[in-house]
């Protein structure tokens, strides 16, 4: 018979590579995952490490293995969860995976609220890439996600989450901060630090300078950074201007480390989304969180990108 704990203990030892790292995850010590593992290996009849000294690496059984291991891990907490999803309490392992910038603000506080609501109900928020999201929900390595667009992929379930709005961030004494407004073009000669091909952000940006007839290569961009808050800080210290999601700046913009200016006719905004595998069996608790996004009690929250 399997034994789903020497098993999980076995995913987190190849995906740390070390006993030591394994052992403290899950607060036993070093000698019990050796023996685990130990154990599993007589199991199965094979190596599923080579040991060099401290270092350890997964040998091809072990690589054949991880898949099936988390799959079979993941299938023993989804009944565990079937079986309590029958009684009048709601609880299991809820796991979101999260793509975007403007989410993670949200998201967390969302989470925290419906934690609360229902206390049976253990969440884990994921970082993802935006190219890892499809994968992750179809090999139901996570049951929602939050993403900047809704086209990542066939199979899945999109309903919107909320609305984000992106302002143009200049350095706090930069010229443009005395200004009402300023126009496109104004921005053709200012160094301009941009997000990564994949973000949403960005997205939004390009799609709004093609509308006046302006492309990328007409920008002096200066910066490419995968971060929002690099971007802000960076901003607020004076090496150029940037286009970044509302929630990632009210805390230096409150604090006068960077400002916000118009632009003639523009209002940046972008629709932030929850997915999921379309269903083919209910999942209780993905179920309920999937409606206590839009619940009534939850409207100042999902009002926040838009405030101020």
């Amino acid at each position: 018979m399997i034994d789903y704990s020497k098993l999980q203990t076995f995913i987190i030892a190849a995906e740390t590579l070390s006993f030591s790292e394994t052992a403290k995850q899950l607060h036993v010590t070093q000698p019990n995952i050796s023996q685990h593992i130990k154990a599993l290996e007589k199991d199965f009849g094979v190596m599923l490490f080579n040991r060099l000294g401290h270092n350890i690496r997964l040998t091809e059984a072990g690589r054949l293995l991880l898949p099936r291991a988390r799959k079979l891990v993941r299938q023993s907490i989804e009944l565990q969860e079937l079986i309590s999803s029958n009684s009048e309490t709601i609880a299991g392992h809820l796991r979101i995976a999260c793509s975007t910038t403007a989410g993670k603000y949200i998201l967390p506080q969302l989470a925290a609220r419906f934690c609360n609501r229902f206390p049976n109900i253990h969440v884990s928020i994921l970082a993802c890439t935006p190219e890892n999201i499809a994968t992750k929900l179809l090999e139901e390595n996570a049951n929602l996600a939050v993403v900047s667009s809704e086209h990542i992929g066939t199979g899945l379930e999109v309903q919107e989450f909320f609305t984000d709005t992106i302002d143009l961030v200049v350095p706090a004494v930069h010229p443009w901060t005395s200004k009402p407004y300023i126009e496109p073009q104004d921005l053709l000669e200012e160094k301009l630090i941009i997000r990564e091909v994949t973000s949403g952000t960005r997205r939004v940006m390009v799609d709004e300078f093609a509308k006046h007839d302006i492309a990328l290569d007409d920008l002096n961009i200066f910066l490419e950074l995968g971060n929002a808050e690099a971007i802000v800080y960076t901003v607020g210290a004076g090496y150029g201007v940037s286009f970044v999601s509302r929630l990632a700046i009210s805390f230096p913009l409150a604090h006068g480390y960077v400002a916000t200016v118009p632009i003639n006719g523009w209002h940046l905004k972008r629709t932030i989304y929850m997915v999921r595998k379309e269903i083919r069996s209910v999942n209780r608790v993905q179920e309920v969180f999937w409606g206590f996004i839009h619940y009534p009690e939850n409207a100042d929250l999902l009002s926040l990108p838009g405030s101020y």
